[in-house]
């Protein structure tokens, strides 16, 4: 393994995209250590510490995983990516609904170019909203002192918003290098970056409770005890395996091509496979079902403060805000990540398109007759094997509501062991490796999961 890292920087091109990615992530990482100037770091940083355990600090935590972003902290790029990501989820949507847009998609690439060009406005007027929100409700969230003396003017906060939304564009920018000159796939690589920075943070929270005392305390049964620790350690690697193996995992439908007689010679014939990618949707599903949850949180929360007579918002409240959260936040999560793999597979797989595509090249799945016939064949194994990929998905989103209450670790640890962060890390790390390994084969290298001869 090592010989082929070797390999990998021996190659020009290939150590050159490298380099100028990290070095582009270096700059990205040096951006959260750039603090708003109208804000008071001090009075902030107690008022982030006494919220950390309530409802909204969970939120933002569950934002800052899969969103580049650290709203924890008061720096220029506090925002992250996540305005971009929404936008273009937005025209992603907007592409299948409305005719325009549609017509746009189809052009090829100049019409890409111009649906990007309106992602970049959408992703303007985003930032503007949610940094000027942002930054107005931090006096009554955190602190009414939260501002430095004399800066909490119209002006002032609107000059923090505008710096806010610079930031967020920035990280657009690099992300737009890392695809041209860098190794591509940029906003993926910043968002892996952002979740792969704060794991030695969780890993210190972890360790933390065995350096309480003089002596590092690793006895079994202790709060950091080695049984706990291996036990945490294996499950980690699994969770992990287990993602690897579902989010490569395709249903192979065999593909026969006709026979055609030219002259003396009789062409295509060949046998070959359409591959149906079990978990068709992504982390999407997850995105929109996290997403959507935190309007209960914040609705009940309301109420229970307006009305807290009434024990039926306390109980929802409670089973929405805590961070051992109940059956009912659970039940809600798993049913809308169904919801959303069908509804994002639906948008997103034709199974017309590729019946007809077929028809016309020629080729058929045997035992089914070209056109409406393998259309709907091919629709219903998408619906079977979205229902797994479904069900996957509902297990990898809850494990780190569950581990958080089963074993009392922080919730900041347990989402490195499922949910939206460890799946983006994971198609991101797999989608690097392709194209590290495409570069290589091109130059008649071996690739970096082959094995050595």
């Amino acid at each position: 393994m090592f010989s082929k890292l070797v390999t990998i920087f021996r190659i020009p091109e290939l150590r050159q995209k490298i380099i100028l990615t990290m070095i582009l992530l270096a700059v990205y990482r040096m951006g959260f250590a750039i603090p708003l100037p109208i804000i008071d770091q001090e009075v902030f940083g107690e008022a982030m510490k006494r919220m950390s355990q309530g409802s909204l600090g969970q939120i933002m935590q569950v934002v800052a995983l899969f969103s580049a972003s650290q709203l924890g902290n008061a720096t220029i790029f506090g925002l992250g990516i996540m305005p971009y990501i929404s936008a273009s989820i937005i025209f992603q949507l907007l592409a299948t609904v409305y005719p325009p847009l549609e017509a746009l998609q189809k052009e090829g690439e100049a019409g890409r170019k111009k649906i990007n060009e309106y992602t970049r406005y959408a992703t303007v007027v985003l930032c503007l909203i949610q940094s000027y929100f942002w930054v107005t409700m931090l006096p009554r969230t955190l602190a009414p002192n939260i501002f430095l003396s004399g800066f909490d003017s119209f002006w002032n906060i609107l000059g923090a918003s505008l710096t806010m939304t610079a930031g967020t564009i920035f990280l657009m920018w690099l992300g737009e290098q890392i695809d041209e000159y860098g190794i591509g796939n940029g906003i993926s690589l910043l968002i892996m970056a952002g979740i792969v920075a704060q794991m030695p943070a969780a890993g210190m929270q972890l360790l933390k409770p065995a350096f309480k005392t003089a002596t590092p305390d690793f006895s079994l049964g202790s709060e950091a005890g080695i049984d706990r620790l291996l036990l945490l350690g294996t499950l980690f690697v699994c969770v992990i395996l287990g993602v690897i193996a579902i989010t490569q995992a395709t249903r192979r439908i065999p593909i026969q091509s006709a026979k055609h007689v030219r002259g003396r010679r009789v062409l295509g014939g060949q046998r070959s496979f359409l591959p149906m990618r079990l978990n068709a949707s992504g982390v999407m599903p997850i995105i929109f079902a996290s997403s959507l949850l935190m309007f209960p949180m914040f609705m009940f929360n309301w109420l229970n403060s307006a009305f807290p007579n009434v024990q039926l918002w306390s109980y929802l409240s409670g089973m929405f805000s805590n961070s051992d959260r109940g059956y009912i936040y659970n039940l809600c999560y798993i049913a809308l990540i169904f919801f959303f793999c069908y509804f994002w597979t639906g948008i997103t797989f034709n199974p017309k398109d590729i019946a007809n595509n077929l028809k016309d090249y020629g080729s058929f799945v045997p035992g089914y007759r070209p056109g409406a016939r393998t259309a709907d064949y091919l629709d219903h194994v998408m619906s079977r094997i979205t229902y797994v990929g479904a069900a996957f998905l509902a297990l990898i989103a809850v494990i780190p509501t569950v581990l958080a209450a089963s074993m009392n670790i922080p919730f900041m640890i347990a989402s490195f062991y499922g949910g939206t962060g460890l799946l983006i890390v994971v198609s991101v790390a797999l989608d690097l490796v392709q194209k590290i390994d495409s570069h290589l084969v091109m130059r008649n290298k071996p690739g970096l999961l082959e094995a050595e001869s």
